[in-house]
Order: structure tokens, then C-alpha cells, then sequence
């Protein structure tokens, strides 16, 4: 069966903070859908099937489904819960909740809540942390392979510097990992991410079997934390007196490349910035949580000009908000104080194509062009009073985008498709 998506479609092929030649938008367009993938996308009347079911969401924009390319699973329930700073709030708030996921039915419940919250906000991938429990990493897979989605995740090493609830070892986290790489990894749109939580969490051996997971799994991501917190460089100097700089310690372990994500990247060296570059390691930052856990500015602008791909994150739980919209706004923000400038046309570009580059994903997702999957989002500028108000000013789509990106939230999502398939229930727009 095919189906006809219509409405305002917007597709980015290209960054537009480097070149003008970015996007294709059809003001009367349409995008077929078959067996979930995109068959094609275009105007209306070139490409309107009577064999295909209709699905007509003008005046609305349709475009690629945002992707989350740094988040936490388990902390669901973390969001908004007060601390001082980033080690504080570990402490006295996620690793006592994320304890709970030991038990498979929590992390069952918690998982289905987790993947309603992205779908409500119209996020069809995510790269999640599970908890250092394999039975979270677990009850996220089986959710995901539930809905179709496309889901990086794994298994969070650490064995040091956590309550004993939180803790695996070095032998332990590579069997359990390995074990969830031979179950889920490559199964249906399913990828492991090799996750150790960050240094100060992980001993000199759990590292190496995290690069040894690594060097077995040829192109598989890894995903970890950077320079998030000045107090947290601290620490992990002292833990690792013998290395240069933080990123040495994973590059010493065989963990950077050009799947390897490093969450925040806020306090790096020149040193560090050319390293990652060198490599292909991602920077992927995480504008709400960053200003929450008041851990510093990312530079975005100087990571792109040192030739570091970066990504654009919710961080949930550190982050305080599960949209990407949201997320964007604080972006755009965090580049003002720079002295910076995104143009709307790059933000949305960052959170779908530029997101899927940096997850190595752009071939299948990111995009609206024939052969990635139909995961899409509607977008209504005109989704609350405010941005109604706002809009009747309105006279360029990069305005429009503007409201969303600044005003826009869950509301704003009308419908969110995983792999041609509408997600969102009804209940969302309450």
C-alpha cells in the first residue's frame, strides 16, 4: 500500500552554514511512501498517485524526523531535579533512580514512556545511554524493534566513583556487552552503541575492554561524555595523571573515530579540537544542559572551523526539555552569546541531516529524498495563541521556522512518522 503524504515539504541536501545551495521546499508538495522508505518527493501534481492513500496535512511543513543524537534512557524521572552541578546532581539524583532499572519490568514501562516522549516530539531516531543494567538496554531495543524506529544504544560501563547499585566491572560490562551486540545489533534498524558513562566512572581496565568491544566491531559508535564540567576535568586528570588532556584517555583506549560521539565537549584544548578532528570523532552538543548544570558555552563555530563534525542534543536528563525545538532555541541562544549567528535554515538543518551526519546515518535517514526511510515530522507554525500572533507577521518560510525553532514545543508536532507510519497518538495534543 502506498500513501501520500501532502503538505508544505521542506528537505535539506546540503548545510547551510556553508553554502546557500541548501534546501528544496514545495509550497504545494508531496512525498510517497512504500514499505516504509520514500519513493519519491516533489510537487503535488507530478507525483499525485490514485493508487496511493492520501494523507493531507496542509498547510503544515513536512520535513525529516528530528534525530536525538545524546540522551539518557533512564532518566526519564531526572529532569528538573535540583543540584548545584553536574556531579552533585549524578549523585544525589540519577544514579539512585537509574538503580531501579536492574528490574526488567521498570525498565520495560520506563522504556515505552522514553519512545512516547520522543515520538510526542517529533524525534523518530535517538542515541541513548541505557543504564549500567543490560535489562535497560534491553527493554529500549525491544520497544524500539516494536515500532519500526531507528535506535542507536547500549549498555552503560562503570565500575568506579557510583553507589554499588550502579556499578559493574570491567569483565562484566564487556560480556554483557558483547552479548547485546550479538542479540540487537544490525536487527532490524537497531545499532549498539559502546558506552562507557566517562572517565571518572571507569577504571583504566574497563576502558580498555570498552576499546577492545571496539577494535571487534569495526564502525560500531561509542558513545561517552567530554569536557562537560570544569569540576569534572578536574577529576579526571587526577584519576589519569599520566595523559595529556582529557580526550587522551580516550584515545589512548582506541575509542575516537569517526563514530565516536563525545558528549559536550564544552573546555577543550587546541590540542584536543585538532585530535577530533584528526580522527573524525563527533562533538555533540547539549545547549539545556549545559545552561541547567551551568556547565559552560559550546562553540560550535570554532569545533566546524577546526573541521569537527558536531550534533545538536536534548541530553536528557541533564537537559530540561525533550523537544528539539526547545533544544534549538537554547542552540541559538548559546551562539548569541558567542557572538554568533544561526540562520533558522541551519538550525533545522543541524537537528535532521546535520544530526544523521554525525551519527554516520545520512544515507538512511536525515532527509526527504527517495530511498531514506519515511521518517518525517509536521510542523504547525501556528500551533498556540503566541505563535498565531506572531505569524500573522510572517512572510518567508526562514520566519516561519524562526517561530518554531524560538516559540515551537510538543505542541507545535502534529504528526510524527516512523518509517511511513503516524506515531503520535491523540493524547499528545492535550
Amino acid at each position: 500500500m502506498k500513501t501520500l503524504i501532502r503538505g508544505r515539504v521542506l528537505s535539506f541536501y546540503a548545510d547551510p552554514a556553508e553554502t546557500d545551495d541548501n534546501h528544496r521546499f514545495w509550497d504545494n508538495g508531496a512525498i510517497l511512501v512504500q514499505d516504509g522508505r520514500i519513493l519519491a518527493v516533489g510537487d503535488y501534481a507530478d507525483i499525485a498517485d490514485p493508487q496511493a492513500q492520501e494523507i493531507d496535512h496542509r498547510p503544515h511543513i513536512v520535513m525529516a524526523g528530528f534525530i536525538d543524537p545524546h540522551l539518557h534512557f533512564p532518566q526519564v524521572q531526572v529532569v528538573a531535579a535540583w543540584a548545584a552541578e553536574l556531579l552533585d546532581w549524578l549523585n544525589d539524583h540519577t544514579f539512585p533512580i537509574e538503580a531501579q532499572y536492574r528490574d526488567p519490568d521498570h525498565a520495560a514501562r520506563m522504556a515505552g514512556a522514553f519512545l512516547d516522549q520522543l515520538i510526542r516530539n517529533g524525534t523518530t531516531t535517538a542515541c541513548a545511554f541505557g543504564s549500567v543494567h543490560k535489562a535497560s538496554a534491553e527493554a529500549l531495543f525491544a520497544a524500539a524493534e516494536s515500532r519500526g524506529m531507528a535506535l542507536l544504544a547500549g549498555k552503560v560501563m562503570m565500575d568506579r566513583n557510583a553507589p554499588d547499585a550502579v556499578l559493574d566491572d570491567a569483565q562484566s560490562s564487556y560480556d554483557d556487552s558483547r552479548a547485546l551486540i550479538e542479540r540487537w545489533h544490525g536487527r532490524g534498524r537497531l545499532e549498539y552503541a559502546i558506552t562507557p558513562r566517562f572517565a571518572i566512572t571507569s577504571t583504566p581496565e574497563q576502558l580498555r575492554a570498552a576499546g577492545q568491544l571496539a577494535a571487534e566491531n569495526p564502525g560500531m559508535a561509542v558513545q561517552t561524555h567530554l569536557s562537560e564540567n570544569r569540576a569534572e576535568i578536574e577529576l579526571t586528570m587526577q584519576l589519569y595523571p599520566e595523559v595529556r588532556d582529557y580526550l587522551d584517555i580516550y584515545d589512548h583506549f582506541g575509542l575516537l573515530g569517526p563514530r565516536s560521539l563525545m558528549g559536550h565537549s564544552i573546555h577543550l584544548s587546541d590540542r584536543e579540537t585538532a585530535r577530533m578532528a584528526e580522527t573524525g570523532t563527533r562533538a555533540i552538543h547539549c545547549p539545556t544542559s549545559n545552561l541547567f548544570l551551568g556547565s559552560g558555552l559550546f562553540d560550535d563555530h570554532a569545533m566546524r572551523a577546526a573541521g569537527v563534525v558536531t550534533g545538536v542534543a536534548t541530553d536528557i536528563g541533564g537537559g530540561t526539555s525533550w523537544s528539539m525545538l526547545a533544544t534549538l532555541a537554547e542552540a541559538y541562544k548559546i551562539a548569541q552569546l558567542r557572538g554568533r549567528r544561526m540562520h533558522p535554515l541551519a538550525a533545522f538543518h543541524w537537528a535532521t541531516r546535520g544530526n544523521a551526519i554525525a551519527l554516520g546515518m545520512e544515507d538512511r535517514i536525515g532527509s526527504v529524498q527517495p530511498g531514506r526511510f519515511a521518517d518525517l515530522v509536521v510542523l504547525d507554525p501556528c500551533a498556540t495563541a503566541a505563535m498565531r500572533l506572531r505569524h500573522d507577521k510572517v512572510d518567508s518560510l526562514m520566519q516561519e521556522l524562526f517561530i518554531l525553532q524560538v516559540m515551537g514545543d510538543d505542541r507545535a508536532v502534529v504528526e510524527t512518522y516512523v518509517a511511513g507510519r503516524a506515531q503520535k497518538s491523540p493524547q499528545a495534543a492535550e
